[in-house]
């Protein structure tokens, strides 16, 4: 684990073996999904091109509970990191993206700007799964200057929700991922 120079990122390379990246990514590249959403103004979520254009995959039962529970595991760390008491996980979502598919900035919550359940999101989660596109790059954006996360397969990012972020659109190849909150 540690702390990049960026403020208020948590990296934990290795979160994941790269066996089980792999695993996760087979499963991905032949399970239903359908186009991600993204939320406005309303409770439920809508599809928005413009926004965000990737895939959201539903995995196998167990693939979510091995990411829940892997995620939990470093709950107790992630909270002395940010000092903060967190809830719950979110279900991870499964994100496939593929040529041209990006994600524009934005903050996942905590924000106070929307009543919507995703304001009470504290920190985000993205783990990197593969290596093999170009593009697709987690930016973070602040005042002052932005900061491209290295995309190394395995590897884990923790952030604030409010922390202004995007996904760059992918040139080549297909960028897998997961995102999850805690609350």
């Amino acid at each position: 684990m540690n702390v990049t120079d960026w403020p208020n990122l948590f990296v934990v390379k290795h979160f994941f073996e790269p066996r089980v990246c792999d695993a996760i990514v087979g499963e991905m590249k032949t399970t239903k999904a359908s186009a991600a959403t993204v939320y406005g103004k309303g409770n439920s979520g809508s599809v928005d091109a413009n926004v965000r254009n990737t895939l959201r995959v539903v995995p196998s039962n167990e693939t979510v509970d091995l990411v829940t529970q892997r995620l939990l595991s470093c709950k107790q760390t992630v909270e002395e990191h940010f000092s903060l008491t967190l809830d719950e996980c979110e279900d991870p979502q499964f994100l496939r993206y593929r040529e041209g598919d990006f994600f524009v900035a934005h903050q996942d919550g905590n924000t106070g700007l929307l009543r919507l359940d995703t304001e009470r999101r504290r920190i985000s989660t993205v783990i990197f799964l593969n290596r093999e596109y170009s593009g697709g790059e987690l930016v973070f954006t602040n005042l002052t200057s932005k900061h491209q996360m290295p995309a190394e397969p395995g590897t884990l990012v923790a952030f604030r929700s409010e922390t202004t972020h995007e996904v760059t659109p992918v040139t080549h190849g297909e960028r897998f991922s997961i995102a999850s909150w805690f609350r």
